[in-house]
């Protein structure tokens, strides 16, 4: 197991650093699009309002691209590969966002109106459709002698992005209780899919595309995948306690839409009497007031559900450490790697 002792560069510096590096790329790449999807692809990244005047917005904190990047640093590949995983992936996470709020129909992220509040729904669509396109062909365009294996890993994570939304969207109808309950290992599988996979991906593309040894690619695959269930864990506390400034979205917002998370399944299968109050709760066809969405997130909380996620995070995120720590990798990045994996555990909930 591994033991840190701490980076030479901290998490935030080394974020930054990464988008610096990718930016100019991605920049590049979506000024290539019809000018309708571009604002609207400008507008997700925040560069700029909805109006298309330029802003200095958040974004996102761009892990996935700083993954791309660190990968391809660790296995002493030259920066091109990995700015072209990084610009890649960032696209097709973008797509994703869009047409998950779409599909789920959250109005806010980061902040600011959703695409689709801001444009409409049919404009969204298009514009996540002409960010997926263009990631793949980002990805093709870097060629190389492993430009081929890249683009069908690229596949196989769109695949599995489709399988987990797919079921995500299948567990809003499913019931709380009873033989056709969602339970933690079904959970785990989705979040795996929709989550683990595109950071696994983040981190081969990279590496694949310099033409790194294949166990090497198959640690750094299986580690990334071990950081997406530690993030999505980690997104599924804020998603009840996360604090409106720092994420953007409504307290108590998963709550309010009745998404079963793990902190809520957790909850259910720890302590019976509080499965009971909870499918009362959140089993009803009634909106959830304030004070239920208060007392439902009391009752996962009283029951171990914030704890019992938070301990699986931890869990992932040592995983992810054994796996850096299983095949020879650049020390300065694979530092930087382990800083950004213990980052992901310290958003504030």
């Amino acid at each position: 197991m591994t033991t840190y002792a701490g980076p030479r560069t901290t998490a935030p510096s080394t974020l930054a650093r990464c988008r610096a590096t990718v930016e100019p790329a991605l920049r590049a790449a979506v000024e290539s699009l019809h000018p309708q999807p571009r604002r609207m692809a400008s507008f997700s990244f925040g560069w700029c309002d909805a109006d298309g005047t330029p802003t200095a917005g958040p974004g996102g904190k761009g892990v996935r691209q700083a993954l791309a990047v660190l990968a391809t640093e660790a296995v002493g590949a030259p920066a091109e590969p990995g700015v072209a995983a990084a610009v890649a992936v960032e696209l097709i996470h973008t797509f994703s966002l869009v047409h998950d709020d779409v599909m789920d129909g959250d109005e806010r992220r980061r902040h600011r109106d959703t695409v689709w509040k801001a444009f409409g729904t049919g404009p969204a669509v298009l514009a996540g459709d002409a960010l997926f396109a263009l990631g793949v062909q980002t990805l093709a365009g870097a060629g190389g002698q492993h430009g081929a294996e890249a683009v069908g890993r690229l596949a196989g994570t769109l695949g599995d992005l489709v399988h987990g939304q797919a079921d995500d969207l299948l567990f809003e109808s499913r019931p709380w209780t009873g033989p056709g309950a969602v339970g933690i290992p079904e959970y785990r599988a989705m979040a795996d899919r929709k989550t683990g996979a595109l950071l696994g991906c983040a981190m081969t593309l990279g590496p694949v595309l310099a033409g790194a040894a294949p166990p090497v690619v198959a640690a750094l695959s299986e580690a990334g995948r071990r950081l997406g269930l530690a993030f999505q864990a980690v997104d599924d506390l804020l998603g009840i306690w996360g604090d409106p400034r720092t994420t953007g979205k409504p307290v108590h917002s998963d709550l309010r839409r009745r998404k079963k998370t793990l902190p809520v399944l957790a909850a259910m299968a720890l302590d019976s009497t509080a499965a009971e109050h909870l499918t009362r709760l959140l089993g009803s066809p009634e909106p959830l007031s304030s004070a239920d969405a208060a007392a439902a997130s009391a009752i996962v909380e009283a029951a171990g559900g914030r704890e019992f996620t938070m301990e699986d995070a931890r869990r992932h995120v040592t995983a992810a450490y054994d796996c850096l720590d299983s095949v020879r990798l650049v020390e300065g990045a694979r530092d930087e790697l382990v800083a950004l994996s213990a980052y992901l555990l310290e958003r504030r909930v």
